[in-house]
């Protein structure tokens, strides 16, 4: 998978990773776990999923989810 390929290539130590997707039923899967497991010495925030019939409220969504992670006010 791409995305793994990248994230075992790249060095994310002291980096904070903050997951999102769109998605059609599945969610977030094992996405951050495996983040986790990929990316040792990395702080993985908790991530957003929203679901693609969803998508007339993701800016809404997403602004909450930002809040809540206390990256923006």
């Amino acid at each position: 998978m791409a995305v793994f390929t990248f994230l075992e290539g790249y060095n994310f130590s002291g980096k904070t990773i903050v997951p999102f997707c769109t998605h059609e039923g599945s969610g977030m899967g094992r996405s951050e776990s495996d983040i986790k497991k990929l990316c040792p010495n990395t702080k993985v925030l908790s991530g957003l999923a929203i679901r693609g019939n969803n998508v007339e409220r993701a800016d809404k969504d997403i602004a909450n989810w930002l809040k809540k992670l206390d990256l923006i006010s």
